[in-house]
């Protein structure tokens, strides 16, 4: 029996600690050649940490530190605990964090608080006196017009801002104002129903 020829082996090794050796040595030249960070101090913050941030919400100032990239849903959520209107997407499709901006219905996790500065704030916290809730509150109860709830926080601000734009609202204007919210439970004929049958809402 001829023996074994091991010389395959023999180039087999080679080649592998060949590979094997240059790829140390190309992570230590990348190493070698990287900006030492601990010598500079650490990474540069970039933007301003926190700034004074005042908002008209529901009537009230409130005086808030805030970084100028907070969303106005965090800033409320957050910092003013006013938890009401909920976070969704987090990123303005299905209209969970509506909130009424000078009359206008608006998504709160892409507006920036900083931007709103000076202007009329609404959330569904500030929607019931007291005990008596909103007449497009109360209409949703009657109705039926929730199962999980989530969603509602934002249906009911962008009804009460349809409502006071359109008293009278056709369904088709029932619709296009409210075609920014999402009920992922399905209960959108019986929101339709709550929202058609408020009458003589006023301007908060």
């Amino acid at each position: 029996m001829a023996p074994k020829d091991d010389k395959s082996d023999d180039v087999n090794v080679s080649r592998r600690n060949f590979l094997k050796s240059t790829g140390v040595v190309g992570l230590a030249a990348t190493v070698a050649s990287a900006p030492d960070i601990s010598a500079q101090g650490g990474p540069t913050a970039v933007g301003p940490g926190e700034v004074p941030v005042r908002l008209n919400v529901n009537g009230r100032t409130l005086n808030l530190m805030l970084e100028p990239r907070v969303t106005l849903l965090d800033a409320l959520r957050m910092r003013a605990d006013l938890t009401g209107n909920k976070r969704g997407c987090d990123r303005g499709a299905c209209g969970a964090c509506t909130m009424i901006v000078d009359g206008r219905s608006v998504y709160a996790c892409s507006t920036l608080a900083i931007d709103v500065q000076g202007k009329a704030i609404r959330n569904v916290d500030g929607l019931a006196r007291g005990a008596t809730l909103h007449p497009v509150q109360q209409a949703f109860c009657d109705k039926d017009a929730l199962m999980c709830g989530f969603c509602t926080p934002g249906f009911i601000m962008s009804s009460v801002a349809l409502l006071e734009a359109h008293p009278n609202p056709t369904t088709e204007q029932i619709k296009k104002g409210l075609d920014g919210n999402i009920c992922r439970c399905g209960t959108f004929p019986r929101i339709f129903e709550a929202v058609s049958s408020v009458k003589g809402v006023s301007r908060g």
